[in-house]
């Protein structure tokens, strides 16, 4: 089960994380960091967070693969059901 907020709502991210974009799709969320990392939440049905599954979330959880592929985030669109993703090697 996922609650779905219509209101503002703390996010709890690691201390040491900036924010530099984010976006929202229907009924997910994306922010990319200043450090170039990708975190998501929210309904993961059609594997619009990028964690490899349909798993849904209500905590940001760091998009892993990314950081094993040696990717950088620049940039983040979330669309109705999918997430678009700039990155730097």
């Amino acid at each position: 089960f996922i609650s779905i907020q219509p209101f503002p709502a703390l996010l709890d991210l690691p201390q040491d994380v900036e924010v530099s974009g984010v976006s929202c799709g229907s009924r997910h969320t994306a922010i990319v960091t200043r450090s170039g990392e990708l975190y998501t939440w929210g309904w993961g049905k059609y594997g619009q967070l990028g964690h490899g599954d349909i798993t849904s979330s209500d905590q940001a959880r760091r998009v892993e693969h990314l950081v094993a592929e040696g990717l950088r985030a620049e940039e983040v669109v979330c669309g109705p059901w999918t997430t678009y993703v700039h990155v730097l090697e």
